[in-house]
């Protein structure tokens, strides 16, 4: 592996001479900018240093899906520098990444340069603070060069200013063994408004002050240091990725595409149930807001739901037709309102779940599955008139919907639900169930047969009838290559959200020694491999992008797969944890879900697997027989 662990929640590259030329990218995200960094080492091992800007509120024109005003900056941006007239080479010794990105390097002069990256949490620019020192014994004279850039953008608020510099000193003599110090900004503002102030260390701490936030809720123990740290820095892109926009706090994908906009899988179905439990304010009111754009759109007509609402909610996206976006939401919200706690979130979402429900059923087949347009790959790959995804969130949607309506008091309706459900179980089994490729599995829409990384859904949604050849097939040379699911059998292409879909799946299943083995594999090549440290969009499209509910999505992999919890009211959970055999105890503290703070901790006794769950008022021991959940209730 490329990086290793280094102290506290961060990863290191410590770079050796003799190393191959390598780069990388990472986001990072405050409230009104995103900065996708491109690093790394050439052939000479000099640094490497390229950005990519993103101000999701400033719309260009036209204001579509990417309509976010974007810069793009080279090596141009990193001020040359040289040491009595000689021009300083840098070459990179150590790099490190804990939510911020710090580049260490060092030139034949003697000069040490600390260069540390990030987003401004509150304000539109991308920062950086870098440090010089001499580490000679004598005084030196160094010479910074100057950068001023401005560029002007036309777009839907008027004319945008692009501006990039630092306060760096042209030149200054440092005696030995002293460092001087200088702070960089790329930022953006319109033409007729004063640009703001900006403290750049005061941002820095900011930022830290979010990181350790973050940290302190949700924490995973286990004896595996590459998990615990992949989920911290999970928890750190999920939520980073929220944006100040006309229509409030929005969710979004991020990535350079997919900003001041919401998606019924990215934010409804991926990220939203995840939220409660780490309970980040702006990431719950985020996935709230996302879940009200929505509303206007579920007329009595019960025309699809669009997929996306861009442009900071003004406009949408709908050029896959359905994708079965009302069971994504469905699902998402049920889930979400759940876990939140708050009847007050349920009631109000409430009405749009019981929409999408009823949509779902206008959309049976004859054989009673649900048909949609495409699925959430949007025709990328085919998925027939009616696909397994789709019938099987829409089956999910059910079950947590019966919990929700019994806890707004809508009791006589959540057997209904629940019989639903059970039909909708039928049909999927009786049309969708079948051998391919010698697997008895599931085909993923009529007349496929290919096996496709999706078979993976109804695990997640405790189906079990087809579990072992399921799970076979998604560990098979045939989907699973080089640590992770490829889309379909013979592609190269991959999603990771399959993946981790399928992860998740596994673990629930109660394949825990299968599933631990290969979310490890996927845990290593994610976050210590060749592109760090977080869950990816998919390859080749898109490069590898960091998009923020992927990262979710991974959480959720330890929440509902690892400890197996479920929300099934607004102070209730099931858990039905899977201890691999090596291991003696796992724990997650700080859980913020069902309006609590509360740790679950699993641990070994003898034959037994016993929970216990730790709140502020009580403390509870359950005995996991590995045969029905456990249910707990925190109130």
């Amino acid at each position: 592996m490329r990086w290793h662990l280094g102290e506290g929640t961060g990863i290191v590259w410590d770079i050796h001479l003799g190393d191959l030329a390598h780069q990388d990218h990472v986001e990072m995200s405050g409230k009104a900018v995103s900065l996708i960094v491109s690093y790394g080492i050439d052939a000479e091992g000099s640094i490497i240093l390229k950005r990519k800007v993103v101000w999701p509120a400033f719309r260009t024109i036209p204001n579509d899906t990417h309509a976010s005003l974007m810069e793009t900056f080279g090596q141009e941006l990193v001020p040359r520098m040289r040491v009595e007239g000689q021009p300083v080479q840098e070459k990179g010794f150590r790099i490190s990444f804990d939510g911020i990105l710090r580049i260490a390097s060092v030139s034949d002069q003697g000069v040490l340069i600390r260069r540390t990256v990030f987003p401004a949490r509150d304000f539109p620019y991308a920062l950086e603070r870098v440090e010089i020192q001499n580490m000679t014994e004598g005084a030196i004279r160094l010479e910074i060069d100057q950068i001023s850039y401005t560029k002007c953008r036309r777009g839907t608020k008027g004319i945008y200013v692009v501006e990039a510099g630092h306060d760096g000193p042209a030149c200054v003599i440092l005696a030995a063994g002293a460092t001087v110090s200088y702070k960089g900004w790329i930022c953006a503002s319109t033409v007729d408004a004063a640009k703001e102030k900006v403290d750049v260390v005061e941002e820095e701490a900011k930022r830290c002050t979010f990181l350790l936030e973050l940290s302190s809720s949700l924490r995973l123990e286990s004896p595996e240091p590459d998990l615990n740290r992949m989920f911290e820095l999970a928890k750190i892109r999920a939520a980073e990725s929220v944006f100040r926009t006309m229509g409030g706090l929005l969710h979004s994908p991020g990535g350079g595409s997919y900003y001041a906009a919401v998606w019924t899988n990215d934010q409804a179905e991926y990220a939203g149930p995840f939220f409660p439990f780490l309970g980040e304010q702006d990431a719950m009111e985020a996935s709230l807001n996302a879940y009200r754009l929505y509303m206007p759109f579920m007329g009595p007509d019960f025309q699809p739901i669009p997929s996306s609402i861009i442009a900071e909610g003004i406009d949408i996206w709908e050029g896959a037709g359905d994708r079965g976006d009302a069971a994504m939401y469905a699902y998402g919200a049920a889930r979400f309102a759940l876990a939140s706690g708050s009847l007050q979130i349920a009631e109000q979402l409430w009405p749009a779940i019981e929409w999408c429900l009823e949509f779902c059923r206008r959309k049976r087949t004859q054989v009673g599955v649900i048909a949609s347009d495409s699925d959430e790959l949007e025709n990328r790959f085919p998925s027939g008139d009616a696909n397994l995804f789709t019938s099987s969130l829409a089956y999910g949607a059910l079950l947590s919907s019966a919990h929700l309506a019994r806890e707004i008091g809508i009791t006589d309706l959540a057997p209904r639900l629940e019989e639903e459900a059970a039909e909708l179980r039928q049909a999927i089994e009786s049309h969708f169930g079948s051998i391919i490729e010698g697997y008895e599995t599931y085909r993923y829409y009529e007349s496929n047969d290919i096996l496709r990384s999706w078979i993976c859904v109804p695990l997640t949604m405790n189906i079990m009838d087809r579990k072992e050849e399921t799970i076979a097939a998604l560990l098979s040379p045939r989907l699973w290559v080089n640590g992770g699911l490829v889309t379909q059998a013979g592609e190269t292409t991959y999603w990771d959200r399959s993946t981790l879909y399928a992860l998740r799946g596994i673990l629930y299943a109660g394949e825990t020694e299968l599933g631990i083995t290969h979310l490890l594999e996927y845990s290593q090549n994610r976050l210590l491999g060749e592109h760090v440290p977080y869950a990816v969009e998919a390859f080749p499209e898109g490069n590898g992008r960091h998009l923020s509910a992927e990262s979710a999505l991974y959480a959720r992999v330890l929440i509902e797969g690892l400890f197996g919890i479920v929300p099934t009211g607004l102070d209730s959970f099931t858990c039905c944890p899977q201890l691999p055999k090596a291991w003696e105890t796992i724990a997650l503290r700080s859980i913020r879900a069902f309006d609590s703070c509360f740790d679950v901790v699993v641990t070994r006794c003898s034959d037994d697997v016993r929970v216990t769950c730790i709140t502020p008022d009580k403390t509870e021991t359950y005995l996991w027989n590995q045969d029905e959940p456990i249910v707990i209730k925190l109130r």
